[in-house]
């Protein structure tokens, strides 16, 4: 359900029976003459609308506004809005936090933007990950007190963590794709744009791939909606085992 949409009787059912929260997180920036600068994210949105057809889950209004860089184009003309790490740390921890309060324990973030490097992370994913731990430890020193972690309720601490019992997994983020995902991961070349023609073809303007004089874009005239729909199967399989683990 999308969560602007939701009744509180919902919210307390999406609570009760710890329903995935998801975060679709992106950016806008420039992805070659003939594709939307909000691919990243509308890839995310559409993933999710996807997997909710199979499962019940709480879609977050989209954050668009992640740390492009201007390292694929300047932003005059191009259309990259750049927003610093530290900015989205701050609104990060403060979103992930308000989300505690209402009672959800199962919340993801959901980024496709610059995740082949997610292991050691990049400016937007590293942001809320670092928020997520923040608003954790923060709301668990309001709710038990200074000390919480000392105390004799905390004793089966580790036996628990050794049985996936751990509540700093209650704010997590993922990349859309997964490392070990045979599919063309690329940067407006022909993986990203045969999935937008798969999930968003109104993203896609094919007939402005003559218009584009980057490396980078060079195989997007290859693109296909038949490729993007692997793409698709794909990302799902990734989604099932990481928002029903």
């Amino acid at each position: 359900m999308r969560y602007e949409l939701m009744l509180p009787h919902q919210i307390r059912k999406a609570i009760a029976e710890n329903w995935p929260v998801a975060l679709p997180l992106g950016v806008l920036e420039y992805h070659g003459e003939h594709m939307a600068v909000g691919m990243d994210t509308l890839a995310v949105i559409k993933m999710l609308e996807l997997f909710e057809k199979e499962r019940d889950i709480v879609i977050l209004p989209p954050f668009y506004y992640g740390a492009a860089s201007y390292a694929v184009a300047a932003p005059e003309g191009s259309g990259s809005v750049q927003v610093g790490g530290n900015a989205l740390a701050s609104f990060g921890e403060e979103l992930f936090y308000s989300l505690l309060r209402i009672g959800f324990r199962n919340i993801h973030a959901i980024i496709h933007h610059q995740t082949e490097n997610f292991a050691a992370g990049m400016p937007t994913d590293l942001a809320f990950k670092t928020a997520g731990r923040q608003a954790i430890f923060r709301f668990l020193e309001k709710e038990r007190g200074e000390g919480w972690w000392g105390s004799e309720a905390m004793a089966s601490y580790y036996a628990e963590h050794a049985e996936g019992g751990n509540f700093f997994n209650w704010v997590q983020v993922h990349p859309l794709m997964s490392a070990a995902m045979k599919y063309p991961f690329d940067h407006a070349g022909i993986g990203e744009t045969s999935l937008m023609l798969a999930l968003c073809p109104e993203a896609v303007d094919a007939s402005h791939f003559e218009d584009n004089k980057s490396w980078y874009t060079a195989t997007a005239k290859d693109a296909s909606a038949e490729l993007g729909q692997k793409g698709v199967a794909m990302i799902m399989d990734h989604l099932r085992a990481t928002l029903l683990a």
